[in-house]
């Protein structure tokens, strides 16, 4: 039987924070070979920013130094330019996607509580069909679910003035 090893805690740490090389094997700068514990290969954070020291300080050409720390060019612009944006917690991944619901704005989340209100009987895929009428506009059943849901937990106005109490749990 053969026990599992427990994740290294400075790799747990660098995961968690969104800060883990995937390919620490492709830095093949020599201060991230040579030994020396300050230079890790596997915190993406300091090889793009050593990757633009060397370049900015160094006079290291782009292609040269992207190449010594397993990023492509485009890879090395981006991050010059969040860095000069954002410093160096710019250099930290950010999480993909959208950070909070973009598409249903309170207008649109209004006229849904319209519909809803001249028919309860309307279902997600039907409130969908309208707004893709009305507005040209795609949207998945779920966001119309989650949208609707938001208001009826805030308590929020409907458009006929009233408020609606905070829907039951399922």
């Amino acid at each position: 039987m053969s026990r599992s090893r427990p994740e290294d805690p400075k790799r747990a740490a660098l995961r968690r924070h969104r800060c883990l090389n995937p390919q620490p094997q492709a830095v093949t700068d020599p201060a991230f070979r040579s030994g020396n514990p300050f230079f890790d290969a596997r915190d993406l954070v300091q090889v793009k920013y050593e990757m633009l020291r060397r370049v900015r300080q160094e006079g290291q050409p782009v292609s040269q130094a992207a190449a010594g720390f397993g990023l492509s060019r485009p890879s090395f612009y981006t991050a010059r330019s969040r860095f000069e944006g954002g410093g160096l917690p710019a250099l930290v991944a950010q999480s993909p996607g959208p950070r909070r619901a973009h598409k249903l704005s309170a207008e649109l989340v209004d006229f849904l509580e319209r519909a809803l209100a001249e028919d309860p009987s309307l279902r997600a895929p039907q409130l969908v069909q309208r707004l893709q009428e009305h507005f040209s506009l795609v949207v998945h059943p779920r966001s119309v679910e989650r949208a609707l849901e938001r208001r009826r937990k805030r308590g929020l106005q409907t458009p006929t003035g009233g408020t609606r109490p905070p829907a039951p749990k399922r």
